[in-house]
């Protein structure tokens, strides 16, 4: 499965032959390739697929990803508590018992 996730461009530089950007994504910044969007700058939400900005989104779509990735990221969090939980049955066995 392939996932682009949104962030703002922060800044924008060139090096070399490519553009650069400093992109937010929640609290994290990361340095994304923007040569594939000349059209973006600074303020604005691209979507990111391995490092390099593949499209331009408006922020109200930006919001929308982010609290549907924050939902999935739950979903899977509780999934995970209870899978861990029916996987280590012998973890509520007294120490001399549980192998």
């Amino acid at each position: 499965m392939c996932l682009a996730v949104p962030g703002k461009v922060l800044e924008s530089t060139d090096i070399g032959s490519n553009r650069i950007a400093k992109v937010q994504f929640g609290g994290v910044t990361r340095n994304v390739y923007m040569d594939l969007l000349p059209e973006a700058g600074v303020g604005d939400y691209v979507l990111v697929h391995v490092g390099f900005a593949i499209s331009k989104i408006d922020e109200e779509e930006a919001q929308r990803t982010y609290a549907l990735l924050e939902e999935l990221g739950a979903a899977i969090d509780s999934e995970a508590a209870a899978d861990s939980e029916a996987a280590a049955p012998d973890s509520k066995l007294p120490p001399e018992t549980a192998r």
